[in-house]
């Protein structure tokens, strides 16, 4: 077959067609991968061909240059730089060229985007930007042309670090602006110029900086929202949302004239696409006012100014947001699909956030609606009432909200038992509120604490919605319940609590509600278990008793399903792979409350059922939860668990190679070698040293090893260390080569992932080398430095290099502070007065760093950097 013929194949409703033609694609690719997208391009450009055709062709060149995984996106942008660059001038001048050209969403327009990020980095297709822009400032062009190149001008916005583009922002800006203008006749140029203008906010901070610039360009998009195309006004107003996020301080002299008239018009609107956006507008200025907020009580804490100050937009507007709210929450429909997103759910979303803000200010204006209609014969008024009442009860202080929570207990718990399956559902959802914010509502008054009980007891046997929201809510009484219990001096854990009484039952209703026939509907299970795990987790001495007997229950629900592994249908094989994993995890949570005697009887049992579905199961969630629940396990046993060594390390093995096809199993099993060498003893661990620390690195040198993996396996070594002692000395020249490589990592300031990626990887290397520098010293007699330790003085000034980085960094954590000056205290105690030079020299941040952590809030923190600070003066 032809290639059109092939790709038009790629729409047959034939099945054999089909596989027929994703095989020839695929071994084209493969093998000659630059000829394929030569020719894949000359299809997507022959305006000759059949929409189909073109449509098929630009489906796959976009598929071998892009990839939602980041590593994959990754390697696709290498390999496209390795075909001939004549090759990849004749696609992109092809892609280019059928800008305007295609019926329907632009291929096009993605391919030039996708080409765009991989080449623009590296300073290659230069003239592209200058060519985008022509087309669209270029007044005779159709339309076609205009909307095209405005979207791939959005896509690479979207794709692209706005660093590499600095240099060209305030052209691609003014672009986008003229698209938007209201005077552009043609509404499909205005909604691509106004979809790109969302997607390049982050490249036009110095045009919002500079006030002529920023009026011109809010004065367009408020224009925009008033524009009679539907699309145009709900991306105009998307950008106004995303405005609020990236530019919040500069919108004082807007929100007044503007932004409050417009988006509570919006919010009014019978549109959903309009009032979702307008309701997101208020969602999204009360979280950045709490976010300043918090911002400004750390400053005042830390004696510093804030950084930005609240506007106080939301105060002002609320008198008017939370009646239009409230009316929104009536709006429901009965047969809603629960995964649709409308009005009344984000109205929800948003009252809950207003209340965050706001706190007290909120109740004035939601209480007179919740009782005028509690009662209402409208079902979607009553649910109203209570999801407004449920919305308010984190924010507003205790001593306001308690007496009234204690009030409108009774009216809740009949809101239960409504004819509206709707309305119990709200009503469990907001009892298990009271129970998460205000507990002592009901757990101080023992007739309306009696009547909840039965009232959530109840409820498990309810629709699958309801019964869920009730399971959610003893997770949450479980919880408080403990923390309001009275522990004895001397005491670690009460010896009884409000619960207690009703415990077994309650117990035995949640292990039954995992068994219902509909108990895979609404996440009825997962929340049944996550109810039963929080009880034991939360239970005094006197639910001990039952505590065990759950133990034995869960186990022979494993072994049950362990029998029942080899008929299950590959239909059932999902669901049969969540309640293995639910019951793993509910048997690591009894296993951490078990006494010692009663694990090692039951030792064999939880074993061989765990070992079981380690060798059945080859789904990487099911083996992440038996390794983790064989964790605690070890914990439990510490040295009573060598003797199931020998069947257990080949699974350990097999879980820290399984890095590529189930990271989550690799990550798992790294957590153990950790348990492993902090519950046993080093006589023990002395014989696995060198398969352990052999895996370990070979994990470090896979290029493609997940990055959550890594920082643990560094912060491991430091286990691996204090477990075996001066004996690490044997590994201590490749383990710090690694060690230091990862200190030097930086990541992409503007990729706020990569810098929670690059605090975690930081604080794991401040964990190895603490780890390392204690145990290669552990053996040193009074007060002397072992030889072993020694071997480290040629990286220490590496490591106080490190500390100092660490401490400098602006996005600094308290773990890595407080770590920090644990190592920086270890360095003084083992290397004395020959390290201090290197901690003292003029222009070190570790004084100032060691005076943060004793401000610190954490008294961890405190405790180190004062310990830390003590040892320094001595070496001094």
């Amino acid at each position: 077959m032809e290639l059109p013929q092939v790709l038009e194949a790629t729409v047959s409703a034939d099945k054999a067609v089909l596989e027929q033609a994703q095989v020839y694609l695929e071994q084209a690719a493969q093998a000659n991968l630059a000829g394929f997208l030569d020719a894949l391009s000359t299809e997507l450009c022959d305006a000759s061909k059949s929409s189909s055709v073109r449509m098929a062709a630009g489906l796959q060149l976009k598929n071998h240059l892009m990839s939602k995984d980041e590593a994959v996106k990754s390697q696709y942008q290498i390999r496209w730089r390795m075909i001939q660059p004549e090759t990849r001038a004749r696609i992109k001048t092809k892609v280019f060229a059928t800008l305007g050209t295609e019926t329907g969403l632009s291929s096009a327009a993605q391919c030039v985007a996708y080409i765009a990020s991989a080449e623009l980095p590296h300073n290659e297709w230069p003239e592209l930007v200058a060519a985008l822009l022509a087309n669209v400032t270029t007044t005779t062009n159709p339309e076609a042309i205009k909307e095209a190149t405005l979207e791939a001008i959005g896509y690479i916005c979207e794709e692209i670090n706005p660093q590499i583009l600095r240099n060209q922002a305030n052209e691609i800006l003014t672009s986008i602006i003229q698209g938007m203008r209201k005077e552009e006749p043609s509404a499909r140029v205005r909604l691509a110029a106004t979809k790109a203008l969302l997607n390049s906010l982050e490249f036009t901070k110095a045009n919002f900086d500079n006030e002529a610039e920023r009026n011109f360009i809010m004065q367009t998009v408020c224009e925009a929202t008033q524009a009679d195309e539907k699309k145009v006004q709900v991306a105009s107003l998307q950008v106004l949302v995303r405005v609020m996020t990236l530019y919040y301080q500069h919108m004082q002299p807007y929100m007044g004239p503007a932004l409050f008239g417009i988006t509570v018009e919006a919010m009014k609107n019978q549109e959903d696409d309009i009032a979702l956006q307008g309701i997101e507008f208020w969602t999204t200025v009360g979280e950045e006012e709490v976010d300043i907020a918090l911002e400004m009580a750390d400053a005042e804490e830390s004696q510093r100014a804030p950084s930005r100050e609240s506007r106080l937009f939301v105060k002002g507007a609320l008198q008017y947001l939370v009646p239009i709210l409230l009316l929104r929450l009536a709006t429901q429909e009965e047969f809603d699909d629960e995964d649709d997103w409308n009005p009344c759910k984000a109205a929800s979303v948003c009252m809950q956030c207003l209340a965050t803000c706001c706190e007290d200010e909120i109740v004035q204006y939601v209480l007179p609606f919740v009782r005028e209609h509690i009662g209402h014969s409208d079902w979607r008024f009553r649910d109203a009432a209570v999801m407004s009442f449920g919305c308010i009860l984190e924010g507003p202080d205790s001593s306001l909200l308690t007496p009234i929570v204690s009030q409108a207990m009774e009216v809740l718990l009949q809101r239960l038992a409504d004819p509206s399956v709707i309305v119990r559902d709200t009503a469990a959802w907001a009892i298990g509120r009271v129970c998460e914010f205000h507990s002592d509502a009901v757990l101080l008054q023992e007739a309306s604490f009696q009547q909840l009980l039965r009232g959530l007891l109840n409820g498990l046997d309810a629709e699958p919605r309801v019964a869920c929201n009730c399971a959610w809510a003893f997770t949450a009484l479980a919880e408080a319940a403990y923390l309001k219990a009275d522990i004895a001096a001397g005491d670690s854990e009460p010896a009884t609590y409000p619960l207690s009484a009703m415990f077994p039952p309650i117990l035995e209703k949640l292990l039954a509600v995992t068994d219902r026939s509909d108990a895979a509907t609404g996440n009825l299970r997962s929340a049944a278990y996550e109810a039963i795990m929080e009880l034991i987790k939360n239970s005094p001495r006197d639910c001990y008793e039952i505590v065990q007997k759950t133990t034995v229950i869960i186990l022979e629900r494993i072994n049950t399903l362990l029998a029942m592994a080899p008929q299950v249908p590959s239909a059932d094989r999902s669901q049969f792979n969540d309640i293995q994993s639910l019951l793993c995890a509910s048997l690591q949570s009894v296993l951490r409350r078990v006494t010692q005697a009663d694990a090692l009887q039951l030792g064999d049992s939880v074993f061989q059922a765990l070992a079981s579905m380690l060798q059945t199961s080859t789904t990487g969630g099911v083996q992440e939860d038996a390794l983790m629940a064989l964790g605690s396990l070890i914990e439990l046993l510490g040295d009573g668990f060598m003797k199931y060594f020998g069947t257990f390390q080949p699974f350990l093995l097999a879980g820290l190679r399984a890095r590529n096809e189930h990271y989550q199993v690799c990550f798992a099993a790294v957590g153990l070698v950790g348990d492993l060498c902090r519950s046993i003893g080093r006589d023990a661990i002395m014989p696995m040293g060198d398969d352990l620390v052999q895996v370990l690195l070979e994990a470090l040198q896979d290029s493609e090893l997940h990055r959550s993996i890594k920082p643990q396996v560094l912060s491991v070594f430091g286990d691996v260390a204090l477990a075996i002692g001066p004996h690490f000395s044997k590994y201590l020249p490749i383990v710090m080569t690694y060690m230091l490589q990862a200190a030097q990592f930086e990541p992409d300031r503007a990729d706020m992932d990569m810098i929670d990626y690059m605090n975690d990887l930081r604080e794991s290397v401040l964990e190895g080398y603490t780890g390392i520098i204690q145990g290669l010293n552990s053996e040193a007699e009074n007060g002397k430095v072992s030889s072993e330790v020694q071997m480290l003085s040629d990286f220490v000034p590496n490591i106080v290099t490190f500390i100092e980085v660490c401490g400098r960094d602006q996005e600094r954590t308290d773990a890595a502070i407080s770590t920090a000056c644990g190592l920086v205290g270890d360095l003084c105690k083992c290397f004395g007065k020959s390290v201090a030079p290197l901690l003292t020299k003029p222009g070190s941040v570790i004084s100032d760093m060691l005076s943060e952590g004793r401000h610190s809030k954490e008294s961890k923190t405190r405790t180190l950097a004062g310990w830390a600070t003590k040892e320094l003066r001595q070496v001094k």
